[in-house]
């Protein structure tokens, strides 16, 4: 819970999307679900080897998977949105299944992701990605950052603590 305060805006958002078929449920990270009826939105889903066998048969591509020169053209897609956009890019990792962003801007944050994905998307097709495959998995995670040592530990943890759950 935050302490009140009156922005309508956090100070920066972690945003975190993640490539196609690389953490299904049921895998042995567990993960989480949207889940309406619960007050946190989300509900946590336990190792299942038979949920992931039954996901993994379910996807319409092989896995995606970025190797280095791919991974440096997400990140310059990342930061060309950022500058058009006006949008402060605090942080930045992009790693062979995952992509993690800390970004300051006064707009919805799904807004953002959005526009990750979309010239990322892009960026990798003007280097001969198979225009049928989908490169990210469905949504990502936008977590709120309202004070500066939330804004800190998740700098901290994009640039370092890789291996790590990030802990508001």
């Amino acid at each position: 819970m935050r302490d009140f305060d009156l922005n309508e805006f956090p100070l920066a958002y972690l945003i975190t999307f993640r490539c196609y078929g690389t953490w299904l449920h049921g895998d042995p990270r567990g993960s989480y679900r949207r889940n309406y009826r619960l007050p946190s939105g989300v509900s946590y889903v336990p190792v299942r080897p038979a949920l992931e066998k039954a996901e993994r048969e379910q996807l319409k591509s092989p896995t995606i998977r970025l190797n280095n020169r791919q991974r440096a053209v997400v990140e310059r897609a990342i930061r060309e949105v950022c500058t058009n956009r006006g949008y402060q890019l605090r942080a930045i990792n992009v790693r062979t299944n995952h992509v993690h962003a800390v970004v300051s801007a006064m707009i919805n944050p799904e807004r953002i992701l959005a526009a990750f994905k979309s010239y990322s998307t892009r960026a990798l097709r003007n280097l001969g990605l198979d225009s049928d495959v989908k490169p990210w998995s469905r949504h990502g995670s936008t977590i709120y950052l309202w004070k500066e040592t939330d804004v800190e530990k998740g700098i901290e943890y994009v640039v370092f603590g890789q291996d790590q759950k990030f802990v508001r």
